[in-house]
């Protein structure tokens, strides 16, 4: 017998000879694994063959049956795991949406059906990506929701499209993200009134102006980002928000900014509420892209007609910016509508990270603290992206949107580093 030692360097592999030791070596654990397993197989007939002495044909019978049965139960033992482990399998497809859409159903939309069958390249195969069709890009979660995707894409082609922006942003909520395209035009209504840039900022329309009924949204609590968010009189709330603070945890705009040494130049508000961030940084020649839904107001229709860059989609989808792309980043509450579930949380931070460049800015304003618990969790997630905290302050404020009681908030400042790798 002979063993392989390989030289390193060399790239050879040379024999060399075993020892009279070795080899006895070997011998030995050969005679031990022989022993073990004859041990083993007396073990295992010994309780069937002592049952009966006399016979030693009676023996082999019984001892044959005992080996057919045990072979029977490994097999069905076998079956049951392999079963179990599809069914495991189909149920985790089935929770998750990952199922194929099944297009033979008879409540499948017409145009869901053209949409998302998949169609072959005009000019066959492409050279540089090897791709040779085209593939619709849908959430998975719409296939949980086929019924509402469906009356979704149930519309008149080459005509109007139906009112059913309320619909669309449901199926947006329940995951249902991308959105399938659609071959009809949208409603277009003529918007008179407005006032150019920089006046459109903090008024948007004139009174020749009817096709908006702004007036119902002022003084309405939407939400913590929000209360009162629609109503842009000189010397109101929302009118002084970011140039006057209220308490030790409301930045004020200028003070931020120079902490950026003059380098911010385009920005992302997560969760703007009416755009005002967006238009005090205009004032300062900051582009800022305010991300918003439509929920119980018309947001994005507001947004925009103040002369701002509204971007529609929740914050579940991934940003769709390239990486490393802002100078700034701007958040408040609405990070907290991901449940409270760390993971959650974890996945919308790295992503937050993704588009923000190195030695930008992360401002988190008065972000609603619960509890001890939450607090700390969000803490402990920050700092593990090793952040520069050049503002970090935990205090109270009144709770205007809802109890009235003063609420825990965290507001901060935190400057991205740069990571080696």
């Amino acid at each position: 017998m002979g063993s392989v030692s390989l030289k390193i360097g060399d790239g050879t592999a040379r024999f060399k000879r075993a020892s009279l030791c070795s080899s006895a070596v070997n011998i030995l654990m050969i005679f031990c694994v022989i022993t073990t397993n004859l041990f083993a197989l007396y073990a295992f007939t010994s309780s069937s063959s002592s049952k009966n002495h006399t016979n030693n044909n009676s023996n082999n019978v019984i001892h044959n049956k005992n080996i057919s049965l045990v072979s029977e139960q490994v097999s069905l033992i076998l079956r049951e795991i392999d079963l179990s482990q599809k069914k495991l399998a189909q149920m985790e497809k089935q929770l998750l949406g990952y199922e194929r859409f099944d297009l033979s159903r008879p409540n499948i939309a017409n145009e869901l059906k053209i949409f998302l069958q998949r169609h072959q390249l005009p000019l066959g195969k492409d050279s540089r990506t090897g791709i040779t069709e085209m593939v619709a890009s849908v959430g998975h979660s719409c296939e949980k929701n086929s019924d509402l995707l469906s009356q979704f894409m149930r519309y008149k082609l080459s005509a109007t499209c139906p009112d059913d922006w309320s619909l669309a942003q449901k199926l947006i909520l329940k995951g249902c993200e991308p959105l399938p395209r659609r071959r009809c035009f949208s409603k277009t209504v003529s918007k008179l009134g407005f006032f150019p840039l920089p006046v459109s900022l903090w008024k948007p329309f004139g009174n020749g102006n009817n096709t908006f009924n702004w007036s119902g949204l002022k003084g309405k609590k939407l939400s913590r980002d929000c209360v009162n968010c629609f109503d842009l009189a000189s010397g109101g709330n929302e009118n002084q928000r970011f140039l006057k603070g209220k308490s030790k945890n409301d930045f004020l705009i200028d003070d931020v900014l120079g902490l950026g040494n003059g380098g911010i130049r385009v920005g992302f508000d997560i969760g703007g509420g009416s755009g005002s961030f967006a238009a005090r940084m205009f004032d300062r020649n900051v582009t800022v892209i305010t991300n918003t839904l439509n929920v119980d107001a018309p947001f994005s229709e507001f947004i925009a007609a103040r002369g701002l860059f509204p971007i529609y989609l929740s914050l579940d989808h991934r940003f769709p910016f390239y990486d490393n792309v802002f100078d700034l980043i701007h958040a408040s509450s609405a990070l907290d509508v991901v449940g409270g579930k760390s993971e959650k949380l974890e996945f919308l931070m790295f992503d937050i990270d993704r588009v923000l460049r190195a030695g930008g800015l992360f401002w988190l304003d008065n972000f609603f603290c619960d509890s001890e618990e939450k607090k700390q969790t969000l803490t402990r997630l920050i700092e593990r992206f090793g952040y520069k905290k050049l503002k970090w302050v935990v205090g109270e404020k009144v709770d205007s949107f809802g109890s009235g009681k003063p609420v825990v908030v965290l507001s901060a400042v935190l400057q991205k580093p740069v990571r080696s790798g």
